[in-house]
């Protein structure tokens, strides 16, 4: 992969939407921590023919008994193929996901898609950038959709567990903030600190004004973390933000492998061990 495989810009897909016949399936992933439903945002103004994917729902499962598979869990194989039958999608076509978070939930949905042997793109710059280059929406619920018959191949994007993460003899990369990474304060998991061994990359960092940074800087930025030319894996609080190094990573065409369950997960089980400061 390099960044035209994972990223297209605002004028990119309006020339695609002004292209009668070629017009991508558009996934809005409108979802931040404080605010995690954007369906109210989607009605009052998403992308013409967009779709609005509920990121805790249809990107993420729920386990009430083993609160170490994290806050935000993979979805089964079989659940996450009835959400892509339902956007209709297929192996053929051309997935645009985004969001107005700086491609936070965006990077979700676009590694869950190419996990499951999808083609997707994130848009850069996200919603803003397209209305910025001219582009206007729609309001309302938005359209149906044709549901399709895919069977997608899971499993398409590398994914580890606590063990492995323990282990890791690459470099792990936690993307939450750096104060959490440190231990100096934790609004939402048990415990405070990071897993040992683990280095501070946080996912913001990835981006300037809402879009990705060139190419020059993102490499710049990874190969001062050491991310360049070793194993990789990737974590941060749920297994969200976490997918937004693996897509700033994947820009630059280096393969991630995600731990899911993250820091919520690992930090729930009581015999792992926790590290805090630098």
């Amino acid at each position: 992969m390099n960044r035209s495989d994972v990223l297209i810009t605002a004028d990119e897909l309006l020339a695609r939407l002004s292209d009668d016949g070629s017009t991508p399936r558009l996934l809005d992933v409108r979802w931040t921590l404080q605010k995690p439903d954007g369906r109210e945002d989607f009605t009052a103004g998403h992308i013409p023919g967009a779709i609005y994917v509920d990121l805790d729902t249809e990107l993420a499962a729920h386990s009430e008994t083993d609160p170490t598979a994290g806050r935000h869990p993979l979805p089964s194989a079989e659940a996450f193929q009835v959400q892509v039958r339902a956007w209709g999608i297929d192996q053929l076509t051309d997935v645009v996901v985004y969001d107005d978070n700086s491609g936070q939930g965006a990077a979700r949905a676009w590694w869950l898609l190419k996990w499951a042997g999808m083609k997707a793109r994130v848009l850069d710059g996200g919603l803003r950038a397209f209305v910025a280059a001219g582009g206007e929406l729609a309001t309302g619920a938005g359209d149906p959709v044709q549901p399709s018959t895919v069977t997608i191949s899971p499993d398409s994007m590398p994914v580890i567990d606590a063990d492995a993460a323990a282990a890791w003899t690459g470099v792990l990369l936690d993307a939450r903030a750096g104060e959490r990474f440190r231990g100096e304060t934790e609004p939402l998991d048990s415990q405070a600190g990071h897993i040992p061994g683990a280095t501070s990359a946080p996912a913001s960092d990835n981006t300037a004004d809402g879009r990705f940074l060139d190419e020059e800087s993102l490499r710049s930025r990874f190969s001062a973390l050491d991310a360049l030319d070793q194993p990789v894996g990737v974590y941060c609080g749920s297994g969200v933000s976490a997918c937004h190094n693996a897509l700033a990573l994947a820009t630059l065409g280096v393969e991630t492998s995600l731990y899911p369950a993250s820091w919520s997960g690992w930090s729930s089980d009581p015999a792992r061990p926790v590290a805090t400061g630098a």
